[in-house]
């Protein structure tokens, strides 16, 4: 068989099985991590607060973390601080000049950058931690217990929880440069993987425990899942080509140029950014319902509660507007025609029947837009699926699979981490991982 013909010559090429050994370890390090629990922390009194984060926008974050945030584990926080930080400095390099010059700075500047980033998510972390710990009390108390008393417990906690943190980075900086795939985005898959076979496995027992016709959605819930992974593929890999033509140039006794290339234009060229940056925005009113009054009556609760339901109208409908707006926002900020324009025009190239410069700028810039806003909607309607699949009484944790970020998380590390083993393959003169065509990820496309 092909697949058992791939697997050997993987294996073959010494340097791919040495990345993929490693990568395989160091993702096991992580989850023995993630059920070390904090010392002073009774393992046996966390139920409240794992169910606290059997659903909603806990949930989310339990997902995220690998189920280290309702184990009250060393690494609990996980790598969302760091996500958080990325995301600060990403605006910060479109608002502050300082930084959009360290951005130009090249090899030089991606470090300085790299290191403001980490000194914010030690700040985001010390900030976080605290408040990681008062949440954690307070379900301890619902369960009978408590944290231990005193400053010295949350100071030494704080430190554990950040350090925890910086150590999973560190490990995804290994993946990154020693293993396969992007470490950072393949810890939040592995964590996000984790929960998969529980919850599978609690939707089986769900439709087992029905009188009649259980096994049998259960298979069209598992079909239908397979057709929102397929448009979730095509949402990543999907491109607008536009052809542009380059001029001939005579160089002594040789010609150049004159061929025709395409400039493959991403129809979601923001990825999953603007779900992240939607959720981080629907995370605000779960934090100002904690500073205001318990009395269901009380209007903050009347406000703030709507928004905090995933399954709810009110929540879907405002994420579904972030999302489109955050689209359209972070396409523009990283998608630049005039510099695509001014690149073509110096390269002596030109789009055939446009003219070159401010022309062809605006010329790319209407096919993003027309091509940005049905990617938009399309990303949004991934992004509620799992309220959808709820509506249809799949359980929570099993819902979850069927959109948001961690399906497009799931797909985007799946694809870019196949591209890679499909690179090292055809650069050793093996035959890919497909029989024919090639596999495209998110940065790129491997042939």
């Amino acid at each position: 068989m092909r697949a058992i013909q791939t697997i050997k010559n993987i294996w073959k090429i010494e340097d791919l099985k040495n990345r993929i050994l490693l990568t395989f370890l160091l993702i096991i390090v992580y989850r023995f991590l993630s059920v070390i629990t904090l010392p002073g922390i009774d393992p046996a009194s966390l139920t409240a607060l794992q169910a606290q984060t059997q659903g909603g926008l806990m949930g989310l974050l339990d997902m995220f973390s690998g189920g280290a945030f309702s184990n009250a584990s060393i690494v609990a926080l996980g790598i969302m601080p760091y996500i958080s930080a990325s995301i600060v400095i990403q605006l910060l390099g479109i608002a502050v000049p300082y930084f959009q010059k360290l951005q130009r700075e090249g090899e030089s500047g991606r470090r300085k950058i790299n290191q403001y980033t980490r000194y914010l998510t030690v700040a985001i972390l010390l900030l976080q931690a605290p408040t990681y710990l008062i949440n954690l009390n307070v379900q301890l108390r619902q369960a009978g217990s408590a944290i231990p008393a005193g400053a010295w417990f949350t100071i030494s906690s704080t430190i554990i929880l950040a350090a925890g943190s910086m150590f999973i980075l560190w490990l995804g900086e290994r993946i990154t440069d020693k293993g396969v795939g992007n470490g950072i985005s393949f810890i939040i898959m592995v964590g996000i993987l984790a929960r998969l076979p529980r919850s599978l496995f609690q939707e089986f027992i769900s439709r087992v425990s029905e009188s009649s016709g259980g096994l049998v959605m259960l298979l069209l819930e598992i079909m239908f899942l397979l057709v929102v992974i397929a448009g979730a593929i095509l949402l990543v890999q999907g491109t607008r080509r536009i052809p542009v033509q380059y001029a001939k140039q005579m160089v002594g006794n040789k010609q150049y140029g004159g061929a025709r290339q395409y400039i493959p234009l991403k129809v979601n060229a923001a990825n999953v950014m603007p779900i992240i940056f939607a959720q981080a925005i629907m995370f605000i009113p779960v934090s100002l319902m904690g500073f205001g009054s318990s009395d269901p009556d009380s209007w903050t609760v009347k406000v703030f509660a709507p928004l905090t339901d995933i399954n709810g109208f009110w929540y879907n409908f405002i994420n579904v507007v972030l999302i489109i707006l955050f689209t359209y926002f972070y396409t523009a900020i990283t998608i630049n025609p005039k510099q695509m324009a001014e690149d073509l025009k110096r390269n002596n190239g030109f789009i055939p029947g446009i003219k070159p410069g401010k022309k062809t700028a605006e010329y790319i810039d209407e096919i993003m837009s027309r091509i940005t806003l049905p990617g938009a909607i399309f990303l949004a309607m991934v992004a509620i699926m799992p309220a959808f699949a709820h509506i249809f009484g799949i359980q929570q944790g099993f819902a979850s699979f069927f959109g948001g970020t961690s399906l497009l998380i799931l797909v985007g590390v799946v694809l870019d981490t196949l591209q890679q083993v499909e690179s090292h393959l055809l650069m050793r003169h093996y035959d890919g991982l497909l029989k024919s065509g090639r596999i495209k990820g998110r940065q790129g496309t491997a042939y």
